[in-house]
C-alpha cells in the first residue's frame, strides 16, 4: 500500500460524520466514521466539503466509505437535489471516486445517490483507496 499521497494530506474538518482532508494532488478526501449520524450532521459535513472545494480550487472528491452506515433517505435526496447541483455550479466539481463500504445496505444507499445524481456528475466506484486515487490523478483536473 502506498500511503505517500495521504502523508501530504491536511485535515481540514471533522465531526461525527467523519474527517475531511485536503489532498494537494488535486482532490478532497472524505473519511467517513462508522457511526450512524443525524441528517444535520451529514449536512454540516457536506457543507464543509463544499467550502473546501471552493477555497482550494480542487474539483474532485474521494469518498472513502469504509464502515459508513447507509445514509438516511432524506440525506440521499438532499445530496442529489441540492448539494451536488451546488457543488457542480459553485466549485465546478464533476468527479467523485467512491471507495465502497463493507455494508451491503450501505452499497444500496450509495447506488441510490449514484443513479439519481444530476447529469454531468460522474461517480466511479472502487474497492481500494489506491485505485480511487489513481483514477482521480489520471483525470488531470
Amino acid at each position: 500500500m502506498n500511503s505517500l499521497p495521504r502523508a501530504r494530506e491536511t485535515l481540514y474538518f471533522q465531526n461525527l460524520a467523519g474527517k475531511l482532508y485536503y489532498q494537494p494532488a488535486g482532490y478532497v478526501r472524505l473519511a467517513w466514521a462508522p457511526d450512524r449520524v443525524t441528517f444535520d450532521v451529514i449536512q454540516a459535513y457536506y457543507e464543509q466539503v463544499l467550502a473546501l472545494l471552493q477555497s482550494t480550487g480542487v474539483r474532485c472528491i474521494l469518498s472513502d466509505h469504509g464502515q459508513r452506515t447507509p445514509l438516511p433517505a432524506a440525506a440521499q435526496e438532499w445530496l442529489t437535489t441540492n448539494w451536488i447541483p451546488r457543488a457542480m455550479r459553485l466549485s465546478n466539481t464533476h468527479h467523485c471516486a467512491i471507495v465502497e463500504g463493507a455494508n451491503p445496505m450501505h452499497r444500496l444507499s450509495t447506488q441510490s445517490v449514484v443513479s439519481t445524481a444530476p447529469n454531468g456528475f460522474l461517480f466511479k466506484r472502487f474497492d481500494s483507496v489506491e485505485a480511487a486515487e489513481a483514477w482521480l490523478l489520471a483525470l488531470g483536473l
